[in-house]
C-alpha cells in the first residue's frame, strides 16, 4: 500500500498482509500526533466520554459530542482512516434512525463509522451501508450494553457464548460491514472468528490472532485513572504532565518565570505615565 489516504477499501485488503494498527483519538493535536505515528486507523472512540469528558459511562455519550470530537479529528487531515463510533441511542431506534445518525458523523469528518451489536442489528448495518457509508462491527464486550451484558467481563470462555459471538460476527460481516472490533474476547474464540470471516478484525483484549490491535490512546500513553487489564501502557504520560505543571508552578512562586526570554521591551520610556497623559501616539510600529 503506498503513501495515500488509508480507507475502508484498503483496511478490508489488509487482511492476511499485515497488521492494522489501530488507536483511538479524540482531538486535533492527538490526531496529529497518532496519524504522524504511522497508525492505519483512528477511531474517534465514544470511550471519550469516560477518559476525556469524565463521564461514569459510554452511555451519557450524545451524537453531538461524537460530531465535535470527530471533527476535531477530522481538522488534522491525517492520512489514517478515520472511524467515527454511533454513541448510545443513535442506531437502536431504527434504521432511518440509524442512517440519519452515521449520515452527522460523516458529515463532521468520520470515513465510516462504527457500531456496537450483532445480528439484532444486521438491518442497521445494511441500511447504513446501502447509503454509501461504509461500517465496522463491534461484537463481544460492547460497552454500550454492559448493562445487559452483567458488567464489563470477557466473552467467548465457554462454547455457548463461543458460538454466539461467532453468528454474531458472520451476521455482521454478511450485513455487509468491511470489518469488526472484537473486544474482551477469549483468544481461542477470537483466534476461530478471524479465520471464519473474509473481513479483517481488528481486536481489542482479544488476544493475538486477530488481524489488527486498538487501544485506547489514554490507555496507551498512561494518560487513564483506570486502565482494564488488557492495555499495554507504553508511557506514563500522567506522571511527565504532573512533573512539568509542578515545575512551572514552583517557578511562578520564585519569580523564575517569566524570565528574560519570555518578555517583551517597550521601544520608549514608559515611567512618565506615572506623571501624567503621556507625549505622542500609541502604536505597535
Amino acid at each position: 500500500m503506498g503513501g495515500g489516504k488509508v480507507t475502508a477499501r484498503d483496511v478490508m485488503r489488509m487482511k492476511g498482509s499485515r497488521k492494522i494498527v489501530a488507536v483511538t483519538a479524540y482531538d486535533y493535536p492527538t490526531a496529529a500526533i497518532v496519524d504522524e505515528a504511522g497508525v492505519d486507523v483512528i477511531l474517534v472512540g465514544d470511550s471519550l466520554g469516560m477518559v476525556v469528558l469524565g463521564l461514569p459511562s459510554t452511555l451519557q455519550v450524545t451524537l453531538g459530542d461524537m460530531e465535535r470530537h470527530v471533527a476535531a479529528v477530522a481538522r488534522a487531515r491525517p492520512r489514517a482512516h478515520v472511524v467515527a463510533d454511533m454513541p448510545f441511542g443513535s442506531y437502536e431506534p431504527s434504521s432511518s434512525v440509524a442512517v440519519e445518525s452515521a449520515v452527522r458523523l460523516v458529515r463532521a469528518g468520520g470515513e465510516a463509522v462504527k457500531l456496537e451489536g450483532g445480528s439484532e442489528y444486521s438491518d442497521r448495518i445494511k441500511a447504513i451501508v446501502a447509503a454509501g457509508i461504509p461500517v465496522m462491527g463491534h461484537v463481544g464486550l460492547t460497552p454500550q450494553r454492559h448493562l445487559r451484558l452483567g458488567g464489563y467481563r470477557p466473552r467467548g470462555k465457554r462454547l455457548g457464548e463461543a458460538r454466539e459471538l461467532l453468528l454474531d460476527a458472520e451476521a455482521v460481516e454478511q450485513a455487509g460491514a468491511y470489518s469488526i472490533v472484537l473486544e474482551f474476547v477469549a483468544e481461542e474464540t477470537a483466534a476461530l472468528i478471524t479465520r471464519r470471516l473474509s473481513i479483517p478484525t481488528i481486536c481489542i483484549g482479544s488476544g493475538r490472532y486477530c488481524d489488527g490491535q486498538i487501544l485506547v490512546l489514554h490507555d496507551l500513553i498512561g494518560l487513564a485513572r483506570e486502565s482494564p487489564p488488557f492495555a499495554k501502557r507504553y508511557l506514563d504520560a500522567w506522571s511527565l504532565i504532573r512533573g512539568a505543571v509542578e515545575s512551572y508552578a514552583e517557578e511562578v512562586r520564585k519569580g523564575v518565570f517569566p524570565g528574560e526570554e519570555h518578555v517583551v521591551h517597550a521601544k520608549e520610556r514608559v515611567e512618565e505615565l506615572a506623571g501624567g497623559e503621556p507625549s505622542g501616539e500609541d502604536g505597535d510600529g
